[in-house]
């Protein structure tokens, strides 16, 4: 999670040495993210390049291409319909820690905000933050959210086959989450393009991050989703951040900003609700998903239990786990409620 400039105004030499690293990447997988780490000396956050639109490679990535036959290809996981009341109604929300694994759950989590903020420049200060900067943190949070779902969702899927049992419906929903976090990543990238710096800090970022996950879950599933659960509790904190400063009129550039294509088509927004407010709702909608997800996750009996936002319930009468809003339980379902 830490990198640098990938080039010094002025100094020709480091601009080949960068261009070198950069060519080492193309080739190579995870040993040339160690040297960056050890060898490139961190540039101060307002000298990096980590948004840009002035390259035309980074513009065509995402654009649409036509085919003679193809018509569209819809989300493989249509989004659960949110109404503006329920994403209006989503608060920030903390669990208490429990057990050991809690609290080392949320230290983890400490750790790793406080380092996210120092890297992406995340001030809390009333103010500080422009629209520049929180589109920066953005792009960052969501090209590592995406991690956690599909590292798990394989582990599950791995160890169904080899234990020749089924999974109870935990893969389908960690595939899901970690689609839908890309589709955050997406969108965003449809308003703000990744410099140079951005696309090489997220590659350092998920070379480290998929291991130490990968590993993590073999040893304690419970403990990594509770460390979801946190995670995603920050998530929270910061889009409700983005909606204050949007409505107290500190980020005007956002004022009027219409959400991509993209999100009116995955989020099917409703005409006249698809401004960046609108789209900021939403984001913040999943991410609180997210977090009553995994939170409950931590909470179940990893092998046996079934998954409860796949499962149908017997008392449709009663409050129960479901994919929308319906229900929220921001700190997670006990499993005697659910099980």
């Amino acid at each position: 999670m830490i990198s640098s400039r990938l080039a010094t105004r002025g100094s020709i030499a480091s601009g080949r040495a960068t261009a070198q690293l950069l060519r080492s990447f193309n080739t190579s997988a995870l040993r040339p993210t160690f040297v960056v780490v050890q060898h490139v000396q961190l540039a101060p956050a307002s000298q990096r390049h980590f948004s840009s639109s002035e390259s035309p490679k980074i513009q065509k990535f995402f654009e649409e291409k036509e085919t003679e036959l193809v018509r569209r290809t819809p989300a493989a996981w249509p989004h659960p319909e949110f109404n503006e009341d329920q994403m209006n109604a989503v608060t920030v929300a903390h669990r208490e820690t429990q057990t050991a694994s809690d609290k080392a759950a949320l230290i983890a989590v400490k750790i790793l905000r406080w380092n996210l903020d120092v890297v992406t420049g995340y001030t809390h200060k009333q103010g500080a933050m422009t629209e520049e900067k929180y589109m920066i943190r953005n792009v960052f949070l969501e090209s590592v959210a995406g991690v956690p779902g599909m590292v798990a969702g394989m582990i599950r899927h791995l160890n169904s086959m080899r234990r020749m049992k089924r999974d109870n419906g935990w893969i389908e929903s960690l595939l899901e989450e970690s689609y839908n976090e890309r589709m955050h990543l997406l969108t965003f990238l449809k308003i703000s393009k990744p410099g140079p710096f951005m696309r090489l800090m997220v590659l350092g970022a998920q070379g480290i991050w998929c291991n130490a996950l990968f590993f993590a879950y073999l040893i304690s599933p419970r403990t990594v989703h509770r460390f979801v659960g946190y995670l995603e509790e920050e998530a929270v904190v910061t889009y409700t951040r983005q909606l204050e400063d949007l409505d107290a009129g500190r980020l005007p550039k956002w004022e009027k900003l219409q959400a991509p294509d993209i999100a009116i088509d995955y989020w099917n927004m409703p005409e006249g609700h698809r401004t960046m407010r609108d789209l900021l709702l939403y984001i913040r909608a999943d991410e609180s998903k997210h977090r009553e997800v995994n939170h409950t996750l931590g909470n179940l009996n990893q092998k046996e239990d079934p998954n409860p936002y796949a499962s149908e319930y017997k008392d449709l009468s009663k409050p129960h786990p479901s994919k929308d809003l319906a229900h929220p339980k921001p700190t997670g379902w006990e499993r005697h409620e659910i099980i």
